[in-house]
């Protein structure tokens, strides 16, 4: 049963009154969505990988060129939505993409950095800020 206009108007009101009294908690009530459909997503390109190897396999052995090209493309393009999807999953939920280092100590926020070499970039400047 559809709510009604009236119904409808006052759930929009306690929505907003609640984004603007803790913003933090819907934007992790989004968060979460967001995971969940990420990770959904995730696992149905891993099931789709599957059957591109399985589509390759077949089109090998049955030397029909073109399903094992069809195979292959779907792999590829499941490896891809499942690696982006994966790494979303792994990303903590900052608000602008920013961490920060000692704020404490008066210093100013660094972007957020992704990356081996980014990461002992970061250790390098840290440790020369703390000396």
């Amino acid at each position: 049963m559809p709510l009604s206009e009236e119904e409808q108007r006052l759930l929009e009101q306690m929505e907003e009154a609640l984004a603007a009294e803790d913003p933090k908690f819907v934007s992790a009530l989004r968060g979460a969505t967001s995971r969940s459909q990420a990770k959904r997503m995730a696992i149905l390109a891993t099931v789709a990988f599957f059957v591109g190897v399985a589509l390759l396999m077949t089109g090998a052995v049955l030397m029909m060129t073109l399903v094992a090209v069809g195979g292959f493309v779907v792999m590829l393009a499941s490896a891809y939505v499942a690696l982006t999807h994966w790494r979303r999953l792994r990303e903590p939920d900052l608000p602008d993409n920013v961490h920060s280092i000692g704020k404490a100590k008066g210093r100013s926020a660094v972007p957020k950095s992704s990356g081996f070499m980014n990461r002992m970039e970061d250790r390098w400047r840290r440790r020369r800020e703390d000396y």
